[in-house]
């Protein structure tokens, strides 16, 4: 994973890192948001304005770069600061395997802990959890570390919980070149991860969850007001380019 500031983009200049072009690393907006190509950061301002939500700071993405110019990132999330450098929203990027790319947009409040949000589920990502489910997040922003936890749950309380952590470290060629070297298929990887998962669910028996074809494709976006209490995890922000280089973990209740 790798943190970037949409800010800085055009001042970035590593050889192995491209920026909407070809390369053996890029980040291209036509991967993200929309997929029109325009500059990521005007999207996203672009969406936190239809929102009410005030801007004017740096905004962050972490996310997976492509690799040779193939990338499939199931979650991209991007930290929105206001003009006094505190945090003001996040927003979830989240790309099933339909095609379907869906951004929940959540206004954060400036606190030196954890950043706990929450919204209905809205968009069709896995074909084992129906629509009637809710989603709890739970944050560590950018610093030394990163970590996003993410619970989905239904009225009988959590289905799944997701999460990921990484420590950060310089934006470097060397960095670069050792995940190139580590992930020269790192969507491949992500694909066969997930359709693994889907192969283990499906060999316990878990039924198809059924649902309407609107929900599973199109680029849509959700603005989701609402805050869940979760449990501390807490770190304090910092506006940096890095590299993180983490770990997730899933379970699933049967």
């Amino acid at each position: 994973m790798i943190l970037f500031d949409l800010g800085e983009l055009p001042s970035l200049k590593l050889p192995l890192l491209a920026i909407d072009r070809f390369g053996p690393l890029s980040l291209e907006a036509r991967h993200h948001l929309a997929g029109d190509g325009l500059p990521l950061k005007a999207q996203v301002e672009r969406r936190l304005a239809e929102a009410g939500i005030g801007t004017g700071g740096p905004i962050q993405l972490l996310c997976m770069p492509a690799v040779f110019g193939q990338v499939f990132n199931p979650l991209s999330v991007y930290f929105c600061h206001g003009e006094d450098g505190a945090l003001c929203a996040i927003l979830y990027e989240v790309n099933n395997t339909f095609g379907g790319r869906h951004c929940y947009v959540l206004p954060a409040e400036p606190d030196e802990g954890p950043v706990t949000q929450g919204c209905a589920k809205t968009f069709h990502v896995s074909p084992f959890l129906d629509m009637d489910l809710s989603y709890a997040f739970t944050v560590e922003p950018p610093g030394d570390r990163v970590g996003i936890n993410v619970t989905v749950s239904d009225a009988q309380g959590p289905l799944l919980i997701t999460s990921f952590a990484g420590e950060a470290e310089p934006l470097t060629n060397v960095a670069l070149a050792s995940t190139l070297l580590r992930h020269p298929l790192l969507m491949v990887e992500v694909l066969a991860g997930i359709h693994w998962e889907a192969l283990k669910m499906l060999l316990k028996g878990i039924p198809f969850a059924p649902t309407a074809p609107e929900h599973a494709v199109g680029v849509r976006s959700t603005l989701c007001p609402s805050h869940h209490d979760l449990p501390p995890l807490g770190l304090a922000p910092s506006h940096n380019h890095r590299n993180a280089d983490g770990h997730r973990d899933a379970s699933v209740r049967d």
